[in-house]
C-alpha cells in the first residue's frame, strides 16, 4: 500500500490535526472540586495540593464565581466541620458547612451547578464513611446516615447529591427518600465503581479524612479487579443512579472504556489528588511541561470515555482551552 497510505499526511500542520482530531476536551466537561471549613477570611493552602485551598463560606463564593466566568458549569462540595463524632452529626446538620456553602453559592451564582459529596468519612472521629462497631464498618445502619445527609443537602438547595461512601444499597435509599420527599428532580451521581487507591493520599489531608485504624479495603474497590466494576455500575445504575462515576481516573481508564461500552449512561470521572500532585511534583522539578501534561491527562479521560471529569485541573485546564 506504501506510498498510497501515508498518514503523515494529516498530521503535517496544526489546521489538519485540529480539522481530524477525535476527541474534544472543553471547560463543559469538568466539575471543580471545592472544601468547605468553617470561618470567616479563612482560604488555607493545601500543602501537597498546590493551588487548592480549604475555603470558608465568604472566600468559597469569590471561588466559585470565578469557575463560573471560566464556563465550567459545575462544583462538587467536600466540608470540613468544626466538630467530628462517631457517627459525623455534622454531616446532616442543617447549618453544617457544606449546607450554608450550598445555599450561599446558589444565592451568589445561580447558574453554577452545585453537586454535593455524600459520605462520613469527613465527619467521622474515626475517618471511615460509616458508622464503626467492634472495628467493623456496618453497611445497613450508615445508610439512614447517608440518607440524613442527602435529605440536608437537597433541602439546602443542592442541584444533585453524589454518594462516594461505597455502601451497599446506599443509592436506592437515597432515591427513595429523596422521591418521598418531593425531591424527585435531584439527580445522584453514583460512586460507582470507587477503587482503595494510594491515589487519594493528598485528599485525606485536603478534606481531614485519614482514618484512625486500618483502610477503606473493606468497602472500596480492590484495584486488580475490573469486571467487579460493571456488576457494581449495574446495582448503582438498578437503583436509580441518574450518572456513574469511575475513581480514580487514570490508572482506571480501561474501567471507564468498560463503563461508557456497556451501559447507556452518562459517565464520570474522577482525576484524583494524587494524579494531580504528582503533574505538579514533576513540573516543579522541571521534568515535565505542566499545561501539556495536564492536557494530555485530560485528553486521555476523555478519550477513554468520560463525558465529565472531576478534576483540580480545571481552572488551568479552561483558561488554556478558552484562549
Amino acid at each position: 500500500m506504501f506510498p498510497i497510505q501515508r498518514p503523515r499526511r494529516l498530521r503535517r500542520t496544526e489546521a489538519i490535526r485540529k480539522m481530524v482530531r477525535e476527541t474534544a476536551v472543553s471547560p463543559g466537561d469538568f466539575i471543580y472540586p471545592l472544601f468547605v471549613t468553617c470561618g470567616k477570611d479563612v482560604k488555607k493552602e493545601i500543602s501537597s495540593m498546590p493551588n487548592c485551598f480549604q475555603e470558608s463560606v465568604d472566600e468559597l463564593i469569590k471561588n466559585a464565581r470565578e469557575v463560573y466566568s471560566l464556563g465550567i458549569p459545575a462544583v462538587i462540595l467536600f466540608g470540613i466541620p468544626e466538630h467530628k463524632d462517631e457517627t459525623g452529626t455534622e454531616a446532616f446538620a442543617e447549618d453544617g458547612v457544606v449546607q450554608q456553602a450550598v445555599r450561599a453559592i446558589k444565592d451568589a451564582v445561580p447558574d453554577l451547578y452545585v453537586i454535593t459529596d455524600v459520605c462520613m468519612c469527613e465527619y467521622t472521629s474515626h475517618g471511615h464513611c460509616g458508622i464503626v462497631k467492634d472495628g467493623e464498618v456496618l453497611n445497613d445502619p450508615t445508610l439512614e446516615l447517608l440518607v440524613k445527609e442527602s435529605l440536608s443537602h437537597a433541602r439546602a438547595g443542592a442541584d444533585m447529591v453524589a454518594p462516594s461512601d461505597m455502601m451497599d444499597g446506599r443509592v436506592g435509599a437515597i432515591r427513595e427518600a429523596l422521591d418521598e420527599e418531593g425531591y424527585e428532580l435531584v439527580p445522584i451521581m453514583s460512586y460507582a465503581a470507587k477503587y482503595a487507591s494510594a491515589f487519594y493520599g493528598p485528599f485525606r489531608e485536603a478534606a481531614e479524612s485519614t482514618p484512625e485504624f486500618g483502610d477503606r479495603r473493606s468497602y472500596q474497590m480492590d484495584p486488580a479487579n475490573r469486571r467487579e466494576a460493571l456488576k457494581e455500575v449495574e446495582l448503582d445504575i438498578e437503583e436509580g443512579a441518574d450518572i456513574v462515576l469511575v475513581k480514580p481516573a487514570l490508572a482506571y481508564l480501561d474501567i471507564i472504556s468498560d463503563v461508557k461500552d456497556t451501559f447507556d449512561l452518562p459517565v464520570a470521572a474522577y482525576n484524583v489528588s494524587g494524579e494531580y500532585s504528582l503533574v505538579h511534583a514533576a513540573a516543579k522539578m522541571g521534568w515535565v511541561d505542566y499545561d501539556r501534561i495536564m492536557m494530555e491527562v485530560l485528553t486521555s479521560i476523555k478519550r477513554a470515555g468520560a463525558d465529565l471529569i472531576l478534576t483540580y485541573f480545571a481552572k488551568d485546564a479552561a483558561k488554556i482551552l478558552n484562549g
